[in-house]
């Protein structure tokens, strides 16, 4: 039984705090997508979810958390993905309801667990995304929009910080 869902908004500020010490003083982009995987499904108390780096004309889904396997590892074109949606356009989708959205694959997403979804962009120039995934339909508060896209940013800025070393 998971308890990601009964952090209070305390035990959840907390938790972001400590990523975000993680994430500033990460030396690396592997140690920077390690806090990733290690925090931010309980920061944005989620079902799932995933790192994704552009590589060329692809997004490449390079780590994940979730109650069940989802891309970890695949390649796919920029214009196939909501990754890459939200990479090309540089804007946050929030998506309440997978099946219903134009934007995403029909077929990528009926074997997964995957319902509804918060994907937004990271970094300068997009240079990757983060998405957080619900294993049932829903709305979003705007707090809970505001919880991905915040810790995304932290996330760019630590890659940015990175990237300049």
């Amino acid at each position: 039984m998971t308890l990601y869902h009964d952090h209070s908004d305390s035990i959840r500020r907390a938790l972001l705090a400590e990523a975000r010490q993680r994430l500033e003083a990460a030396p690396d982009r592997d140690t920077i997508i390690a806090t990733v995987r290690e925090t931010a499904r309980k920061v944005c108390k989620s079902d799932g979810i995933t790192f994704v780096l552009r590589d060329g004309d692809k997004c490449h889904y390079v780590e994940e958390d979730a109650i069940g396997p989802l891309w970890k590892g695949q390649r796919f074109p920029l214009s196939a993905c909501i990754s890459g949606w939200a990479m090309l356009n540089a804007k946050t989708a929030v998506i309440e309801d997978v099946f219903a959205d134009p934007r995403i694959p029909y077929d990528a997403y009926l074997p997964t667990f995957v319902k509804s979804l918060i994907m937004t962009p990271v970094g300068d120039g997009c240079v990757a995304a983060m998405g957080a995934y619900w294993k049932e339909t829903r709305q979003f508060s705007e707090d809970e929009v505001e919880t991905v896209k915040n810790f995304a940013a932290t996330v760019g800025r630590a890659l940015s910080d990175v990237l300049e070393r």
